[in-house]
């Protein structure tokens, strides 16, 4: 076995909304070959790595050849968390502005499949085997409707609207159920709405003209029929990405009352009182540690609350979230933070406090399905939608590695 690195390749490729993004693959000696392509997010947290530097794409090519790579070659990828130092020192910034996230990310991730590669294993199972946790089918989370930056003007203002299927006998029902809400979500929405033209979002969600209840209306009801007809039990989910709503005083809404800290609070009560919701992500700014800590003490005991910009991944961040019992589960996206080892670092630290885990797409994805794998090593959850070709490579890598082996879905109870 001979796993130290011969040549890496860089590419400029496209994501889903048909930006620029890069593509990475790392050669060992041996010619195994480990392959990554970076997605990007719409609504940003202010604490993530930089995605691409200033001159983007190509800028980040070149400062890749010219700067890492030389660097890079020659190393062991099996020291995976030397590797990632090294990426941090060239780079020499607190958020990879030099370099750029994607290219720090999609070089890290390489590293690794390279190894796994070569060692004959699924990377789900070489992750497995390196951070020490027994695999687990992890739950879908799928995007239904959308609004906010995913969808723009005219959509409700909350980003997100989610079904979680919660104790299906296999990964298969719980993606199908998802895609079953989605098409019954569309028919609905197209006998409601005569306005309605079958547009989707960034994500494949449907997008239209409603306010939150309206399109919680719209989701309880195609999440019944699919309950109903399937003998499963769906809970409802919300991403409300509130620092994209909130301008320093308020939270703005478009087709609501604007909000105060305490009104969104006791809004987002009512609303997980009258839906019973089993997810809520991101319900206030990212820097509201305490009113997060004010919504997980009321709702935490039987909802997700989960932090996406709240923590950025980053390990700093949810400790902080932890002392303030700011939350009680973490949205996992290795772009954020940068590298493997500083998304591992994040994931370890939420286990060692029983939160709950939840690895991530973007709204710009790729086809890349690394994210499966991480979820199976890892997380009790995965979102990465319901539909959408980007969106169903990472779902049936899941059905794929669910039809291989004996690994057991994950038993969320919320």
């Amino acid at each position: 076995m001979s796993t130290l690195i011969n040549d890496i390749k860089l590419r400029k490729i496209i994501n889903s909304r048909g930006e620029e993004t890069v593509e990475v693959e790392v050669y060992l000696s041996s010619g195994s070959v480990g392959r990554f392509s970076a997605p990007s997010g719409a609504s940003v947290g202010k604490y993530e790595a930089k995605a691409l530097p200033d001159g983007g794409v190509d800028e980040g090519i070149k400062y890749v050849e010219d700067e890492v790579k030389p660097k890079l070659i020659g190393n062991d990828a099996l020291n995976q968390r030397k590797l990632d130092q090294l990426l941090k020192e060239v780079d020499g910034t607190e958020n990879f502005s030099k370099m750029g996230g994607n290219f720090s990310i999609s070089l890290s991730i390489a590293f690794a499949k390279a190894v796994a590669e070569e060692t004959d294993k699924p990377f789900y199972e070489h992750l497995s085997d390196e951070i020490g946790y027994n695999p687990l089918l992890p739950l879908p989370l799928g995007n239904i409707i959308e609004g906010g930056e995913h969808a723009g003007e005219g959509a409700t203002e909350i980003q997100e609207f989610l079904t979680l299927p919660l104790d299906p006998d296999s990964v298969k029902e719980a993606v199908l159920a998802n895609a079953r809400v989605h098409q019954e979500a569309g028919k609905i929405l197209s006998e409601r709405k005569r306005d309605f033209s079958g547009g989707k979002g960034d994500e494949g969600g449907w997008v239209a003209p409603l306010n939150t209840e309206e399109a919680l209306n719209v989701l309880e009801k195609a999440k019944n029929r699919v309950e109903n007809r399937f003998n499963l039990n769906i809970g409802i989910g919300l991403d409300l990405a509130a620092s994209e709503m909130w301008d320093g005083s308020v939270y703005r809404y478009r087709r609501d009352l604007d909000k105060r800290e305490k009104d969104q609070i006791d809004f987002i009560e009512s609303l997980t009182q009258e839906y019973d919701l089993k997810y809520i992500e991101d319900p206030l700014d990212q820097d509201a540690f305490d009113g997060f800590s004010d919504l997980n003490s009321e709702l935490g005991n039987s909802t997700l609350i989960c932090g996406d910009d709240l923590f950025t991944t980053n390990k700093t961040r949810i400790k902080k979230g932890i002392k303030n019992k700011s939350a009680n589960s973490i949205l996992i996206k290795p772009n954020q933070i940068g590298t493997l080892t500083g998304t591992v670092e994040a994931i370890e630290m939420g286990k060692e406090n029983n939160y709950k885990l939840v690895v991530s797409h973007r709204s710009g994805e790729t086809s890349d399905n690394s994210i499966s794998h991480i979820g199976v090593a890892c997380t009790e959850v995965i979102k990465t939608g319901a539909v959408g070709g980007e969106r169903v490579s990472k779902l049936n890598e899941l059905i794929r590695i669910e039809e291989k082996t004996n690994i057991e879905v994950s038993n969320l109870r919320c």
